[in-house]
């Protein structure tokens, strides 16, 4: 998908979700757009999930509790990730995610390199799993200023 498409598509339902849960719609898209790849992931595509968000954790309004195994294919169980009924349900469970457990960076959304610095270092991106805090950080930024610049915002 074309970055324009993407952010076209998608902006209502990060606009919804921030303004819900007092984020900057910027920074929710921009992850967003990081996570899937510019919605080109499996996750995303078939699952509605725009942030590779796990299944952990207790259902609530926008996730019902049902979740996919990514590599059930392959014959080994990996991670399971939460599936959702719509984008917009991805977008607002995100939100009330960033919200609750993450408020620092919430409350720093206005400022996407304030926001992209507090998430970057925070629990929620995991070194673990291969991340790379500081190119996070440097990639959120650069698509907070691309979405920006967009004529659609």
């Amino acid at each position: 998908m074309v970055k324009q498409e993407y952010i076209k598509q998608y902006l209502f339902p990060a606009q919804k979700a921030g303004e819900c849960f007092g984020i900057n719609p910027i920074v929710i898209l921009a992850q967003s757009a990081i996570e899937t790849g510019w919605g080109e992931s499996t996750l995303a595509k078939e699952h509605h999930n725009f942030f590779g968000i796990t299944a952990y954790g207790r259902p609530n309004a926008f996730w019902k509790g049902e979740k996919t195994d990514l590599s059930e294919n392959s014959g080994h169980t990996s991670l399971w990730f939460r599936t959702y009924n719509s984008a917009e349900d991805s977008f607002m469970d995100f939100a009330r995610l960033i919200h609750t457990a993450y408020p620092v960076a919430a409350s720093l959304s206005a400022h996407p390199s304030a926001y992209a610095k507090e998430i970057a270092y925070s629990k929620y991106i995991s070194e673990v799993n291969g991340d790379n805090r500081a190119a996070y950080q440097r990639i959120l930024v650069s698509i907070c200023r691309t979405i920006e610049r967009m004529p659609v915002c």
